[in-house]
């Protein structure tokens, strides 16, 4: 799991909820290099980190916001995302942005539901 780049708890839980902040593709502190594809790969992993350290897994996420620099990059976010989430399909959401934290091409972030 990479260290927040802001004062930021990087999962939260509340109640049956887990809460996650945004993931982009850093490890040790820096972007990975791979462009969109190695950035978003990366974000996925830290993702998938965080879910798993708090006891859950991709499989619970019910939400997914995906912020990206550039809506070309959409078709291979669909791809990547893909990939990650198998047969599982959380709602979500794409959105065009400015810019991201650190140069960042991408951030995703999710919701899970944990409880019975």
């Amino acid at each position: 799991m990479s260290t927040p780049v802001g004062p930021y708890t990087p999962i939260v839980e509340a109640g049956p909820w887990l809460v996650s902040s945004g993931q982009i593709g850093i490890a040790e502190g820096a972007l990975v290099d791979g462009g969109f594809e190695g950035q978003f790969r990366q974000a996925m992993a830290n993702l998938q980190a965080l879910f798993e350290g708090a006891g859950s897994s991709l499989s619970a996420i019910t939400k997914t916001t995906v912020f990206l620099t550039d809506m070309d990059d959409y078709a291979e976010m669909n791809r990547i995302y893909l990939e990650a989430f198998g047969d599982h399909r959380p709602a979500r959401s794409a959105v065009a942005v400015a810019q991201l934290p650190l140069g960042a091409l991408v951030e995703i972030e999710a919701s899970a539901y944990t409880g019975g």
